[in-house]
């Protein structure tokens, strides 16, 4: 990992179902930023970090499977957010267990603190680590975690 010290690294974040409508669905729940200040917060705070972020949204399973599978060697770590389907998604699961790279799972709320449906991630023992209930700054927290990890 140290040739990775001094070179630009590459940082995928997954988007899952329903995330395009952050700021207006359950903004209670969810907050009021909208997944493209998000975006921009991440993109921001990789320049600093020197991490190129690909961000990635879709309402889709197969989309998101796709798109971890296609970063295989090409991506140093990976964010994803797998929503409705951290609780459902064995392809999810299965298609991260085929990554070389750190992946932290973040959620937005508390998904412990909800309904009783929620408190199983199908993702939890197959990632790096998991951040959840920290609302927008868990993202950023991540990608500040990735860096530390894939440059210690």
């Amino acid at each position: 990992m140290s040739e990775k010290k001094n070179t630009p690294l590459n940082v995928l974040v997954l988007h899952g179902p329903n995330l395009n409508l952050l700021g207006t669905r359950e903004p209670e729940i969810y907050g009021s930023d909208t997944l493209e200040s998000i975006n921009a917060a991440l993109k921001k705070q990789g320049k600093v970090l020197d991490i190129t972020v690909e961000a990635f949204q879709s309402n889709h399973e197969g989309e998101l499977v796709e798109k971890i599978q296609s970063s295989i060697s090409v991506q140093d770590g990976l964010i994803i957010n797998p929503a409705a389907y951290t609780h459902t998604s064995v392809a999810i699961r299965d298609a991260l267990l085929m990554l070389d790279i750190p992946v932290i799972e973040i959620h937005l709320s508390n998904i412990y603190k909800r309904e009783s449906f929620r408190h199983r991630s199908m993702m939890a023992d197959v990632v790096t680590g998991q951040i959840s209930g920290l609302g927008v700054s868990g993202y950023t927290l991540a990608l500040t975690a990735l860096a530390e990890l894939i440059r210690p």
